[in-house]
């Protein structure tokens, strides 16, 4: 009964996967599956599965087969329903929620996105502890007894004592004679990553384009936690000047005024020399803008920034351009133009939430 349980539920998984997969693109454009995020699961609304049997029709208005008709008569519902009138009694179509782990995400969207592997570069100067059986000890736990030794132990001894009897080997183990594995703890060094998003948000940035950030850096933190043991997420905003700020405040902050993007590239800068040194980290920079930058010649330094120090610290630099009615777009062209062929530094165009999915695909398909 029990195995019988667990192919259904097993079965039930796949089918669940299988239609989040075919709806993955319908998803990343959702931004209430971030709502129903927990510490490691998501719930997603899955169409609700049923298994096919006849039913009886409830109205017995007829239909094919059933009263008079001639040859040629369309076929169509016995009884439309336009949606007017009073409220009904019988039961409507219904969406099942349907928990997941953001483990089990992450190795979905790989697989539709057809994400390699990242590469990781870095470790960071901590250790994790392993435990390793390497030896025999005298004292352990009865469920690490070693049952070879013992059985040599024993038999050691009642030969060497005389009691060995040839016409009636038993061999029965004292205290003294039991064996137990030993182990120690080695330290291994554990790779880990820095993610540092940088937005704009000067009065050209608005509440679309905002929501088009959170829903890509969602995906993104979910394929990357899949890949490192450990995340640090830092968060940089930007109008003409540049500052650090928590999780809510990075999505949901209202600002105005031009744009300076060199201010945000500076406080990464400084931001890795401080806390993450690339020897020991895999840094990854992702920012977001709609391209509209002060015209004294930032773009140019922007630019200078990026070639002689961020691109020489990290594994990737991703720029997401989100359009708006009020932006120029011409950075995108910049980068574009002084970083042709560069692996490290990744640009895409995000016009619409629809196309938040060949985004994700396009930063994270280099396996960085």
């Amino acid at each position: 009964m029990v195995a019988k349980i667990e192919q259904d539920h097993s079965r039930f998984k796949q089918i669940v996967r299988g239609k989040i997969k075919k709806e993955l693109k319908k998803y990343i454009t959702q931004g209430e599956l971030i709502g129903r995020k927990g510490k490691n699961i998501v719930s997603i609304p899955v169409p609700r599965i049923d298994l096919p049997r006849f039913r009886f029709d409830p109205h017995q208005t007829g239909g094919v087969g059933q009263g008079d008709g001639d040859v040629g008569t369309a076929l169509g519902p016995g009884n439309p329903q336009d949606g007017s009138g009073k409220a009904g009694d019988s039961p409507g179509s219904h969406l099942l929620e349907v928990e997941i782990t953001l483990e089990e995400l992450a190795q979905i969207l790989g697989e539709e996105l057809e994400l390699p592997n990242v590469e990781p570069r870095g470790k960071k100067n901590i250790v994790t502890e392993k435990d390793r059986y390497t030896g025999i000890s005298r004292s352990g736990p009865e469920s690490l007894r070693h049952f070879k030794r013992t059985y040599k132990e024993a038999l050691r001894r009642q030969i060497i004592s005389g009691t060995y009897n040839y016409d009636d080997p038993i061999i029965v183990p004292i205290r003294e004679d039991k064996r137990f594995r030993s182990w120690k703890v080695s330290h291994q060094p554990e790779s880990n990553a820095v993610i540092i998003y940088m937005m704009d948000v000067s009065g050209s940035m608005g509440p679309e384009q905002k929501d088009i950030v959170r829903l890509e850096s969602f995906w993104i933190d979910t394929w990357l936690r899949s890949q490192y043991n450990h995340i640090e997420l830092r968060y940089i905003v930007h109008d003409a000047v540049a500052k650090e700020v928590d999780h809510d405040t990075f999505f949901y902050i209202r600002e105005g005024g031009g744009t300076k993007i060199s201010s945000a590239y500076k406080l990464a800068s400084k931001m890795i020399l401080e806390q993450f040194l690339p020897q020991d980290w895999n840094i990854y920079l992702f920012h977001f803008s709609d391209g509209d930058n002060w015209d004294g010649g930032d773009t140019a330094e922007c630019v200078s920034i990026l070639e002689k120090d961020l691109l020489q610290k990290i594994n990737l630099f991703c720029y997401g351009q989100v359009k708006s009615a009020y932006g120029s777009g011409d950075f995108l062209y910049g980068l574009e133009e002084a970083f042709p062929e560069d692996p490290r530094l990744i640009t895409s165009k995000i016009n619409t939430k629809d196309e938040i999915y060949d985004s994700i695909k396009a930063f994270l398909g280099k396996g960085r």
